[in-house]
């Protein structure tokens, strides 16, 4: 493989050449350049895309994004983002690296941090083609991505981790090595809540997947990473002051402990998707048509991600759930995940069978008030659409943002990473959702269903927690305007930027 896949425009080239070299940018000599590194995967890539457009927009900021692959071609979804890019900001594909020799139920945790270590020597690269024509000043990696502060180093620039989840959860990050020398049990264990600095108490079982089993390569690497944090010379979160004002106070507190400057810079959301296949634009066009045709408030949208899948069972009694409610609901459903992919090639249409695996009868006695349709929604234009009233979500945190901004409540039903945090940080903390309480066999029953998605929509607790959504989201605006607390924060990074000697190989 070439040492560099680079974009010239937006072509992807094959062949060697010499990156960098297509920016149109002048003078070149007095703009700030920055090297991003992003972890696998649009969930991290896309935060870190609008905190790069920021950037230029309003500092002199060029961006490049280095971008580890695995085996084969990038993903369309990235290719679709990345060839959207505005001209200030470009992107290399470094080669694709192997892991032939990992096992093959490795952890995500272990291919996000070895796809970074491995890929060093291509990054190096990478970094020093930039150097020659660019006055380098930083490389921005994000969360698992801390084994490329040496080469950063060799550059002479500073080293910038953005945090794209919230400040609760990088609070733990700056906590864990404490705790993992004051425990010596598993930390769903311990008889009372962790007490993270700055955060509302946390179950031991709440905390991310990655840290509840010690023993596990996944918490080895988390530890291995929070261990090399305070390297940083700062970092910026994707949260803002009116969301966790406490805890993003405790943060830049921990300075005086060695810890570096935590800025909090988000919400960082992204809003103008760009159009994704043909095939699906009419099923978009459909249901945001559907959603125009409903009272304002009164739908309840339905999402688990596009990573996030239930079992048939769960499935089920969420379907009898939604149906019992009585209410609205905008469903985007995804096979189970006991059930094989072959027999997911269904689309949404009258004269098309269906989703075998809903309950029988279940769309024909739901149609006047439920839509359902396969895999993906836009969701962006879905919580923006004044009919919608309420999210039942999986809670990432790009989910949960989106939400914020159009100021929609949240009914969290957390499934993987740091999402059961998440949950308690909205339910507890924020209080602007409603959880349903699992049963013992992990299901969440029809009854449950029901009540709570009555309590959101009709209910004093979904009142009061739109009311509350309603200020934040007037908060999320405002700290994205000129002079603001977000904004201010970006300026303060990209000061000192500017201040930063020049890069020398």
């Amino acid at each position: 493989h070439p040492a560099v896949l680079t974009r010239y425009e937006s072509s992807f080239l094959t062949s060697p050449s010499p990156p960098m070299e297509q920016q149109p940018h002048t003078p070149r000599a007095l703009t700030d350049h920055v090297a991003m590194l992003p972890s696998p995967g649009m969930g991290h890539l896309i935060p870190l895309i609008e905190l790069a457009k920021k950037l230029v927009h309003s500092h002199r900021v060029t961006v490049t994004f280095i971008i580890p692959t695995e085996s084969g071609s990038p993903s369309k979804a990235q290719q679709s983002v990345l060839a959207a890019l505005p001209p200030s900001i470009s992107y290399v594909f470094l080669p694709p690296i192997s892991f032939d020799d990992l096992p093959e139920d490795s952890c995500i945790e272990t291919i996000i941090s070895l796809s970074v270590s491995r890929s060093l020597p291509a990054l190096r690269e990478a970094l020093a083609a930039i150097a020659k024509t660019r006055r380098l000043v930083s490389l921005v990696v994000d969360l698992f991505g801390t084994d490329a502060f040496e080469v950063a180093g060799e550059f002479n620039v500073s080293r910038y981790i953005f945090y794209p989840a919230n400040a609760t959860c990088l609070s733990l990050f700056f906590y864990l090595p404490a705790l993992d020398r004051a425990v010596s049990c598993e930390y769903r264990d311990l008889p009372e809540p962790v007490r993270i600095p700055g955060c509302i108490p946390m179950r031991g079982e709440d905390l991310l997947d990655p840290v509840q089993d010690r023993r596990n390569e996944a918490y080895r690497w988390v530890l291995h990473h929070t261990k090399r944090y305070p390297m940083a010379d700062g970092i910026m979160v994707n949260s803002f002051e009116a969301l966790e004002g406490g805890t993003l106070k405790t943060l830049r507190e921990k300075r005086r402990e060695g810890m570096p400057p935590v800025y909090a810079v988000g919400p960082l959301v992204k809003i103008d998707r760009p159009a994704a296949a043909a095939a699906a634009a009419a099923e978009r066009a459909e249901c945001l048509k559907w959603l125009d045709e409903q009272p304002r408030g009164s739908v309840l949208y339905v999402s688990f991600g596009s990573g996030g899948t239930l079992s048939s069972e769960q499935i089920t009694e969420l379907a009898l759930g939604l149906e019992m409610s009585e209410q609205r609901f905008l469903w985007v459903v995804r096979r189970p995940s006991d059930i094989a992919a072959s027999s997911f090639f269904k689309v949404h249409g009258q004269d098309e069978a269906f989703f075998d695996f809903l309950p029988e009868g279940f769309l024909e006695r739901t149609k006047d008030r439920g839509f359902v349709l396969p895999s993906w929604a836009p969701q962006a234009q879905v919580l923006a659409h004044e009919a919608t009233g309420g999210f039942l979500s999986h809670c990432g945190w790009n989910s949960i943002l989106e939400s914020v901004v159009n100021g929609v409540p949240v009914i969290a039903w957390p499934l993987y990473a740091e999402q059961r945090m998440n949950a308690v940080l909205l339910t507890e903390g924020i209080q602007v959702a409603l959880q349903p309480k699992v049963g013992e066999d992990g299901v969440v029953n029809r009854e449950e269903v029901a009540a709570v998605v009555k309590g959101m929509m009709e209910g004093e607790a979904g009142k009061k927690m739109r009311y509350r959504m309603k200020g934040l989201k007037e908060a999320a605006g405002e700290a994205l305007l000129e002079g603001r607390a977000s904004t201010k924060a970006i300026a303060e990074v990209a000061l000192k930027w500017r201040a930063q000697p020049s890069s020398s190989p």
